[in-house]
């Protein structure tokens, strides 16, 4: 698993029985024993906010999508297991915009 990842996630709470996800986390928890990791919910709506990021089907996607800055999750590693894709080096500079912009940390 690496930051960047996007992952189909089984939540049942969810009005969707499946929701997607972007591995945020730093890549040093990621591989340490801690059993979850910080993820950013995919939607297939947004607003162009800043604190939001297009993402498709180069990421692995069916359809134009946004990673939510502002709304991230913790989840545990064993959830993700549906692998799709993962962010170009130019889609991560744009999540860490993003995440940056949500944390107030810019």
């Amino acid at each position: 698993m690496r930051r960047g990842e996007v992952y189909r996630v089984f939540t049942g709470a969810d009005p969707k029985q499946y929701r997607t996800f972007v591995v945020v986390s730093r890549q040093a928890l990621i591989e340490s024993r801690f059993s979850t990791v910080i993820c950013a919910p995919v939607y297939s709506e947004g607003q162009g906010l800043l604190t939001q990021v297009s993402v498709g089907v180069e990421e692995g996607l069916r359809h134009e999508s946004w990673i939510m800055c502002d709304n991230l999750a913790s989840l545990r590693k064993s959830d993700l297991t549906q692998y799709l894709g993962s962010l170009s080096s130019r889609k991560m500079l744009e999540l860490d915009r993003s995440l940056a912009a949500a944390l107030e940390l810019a």
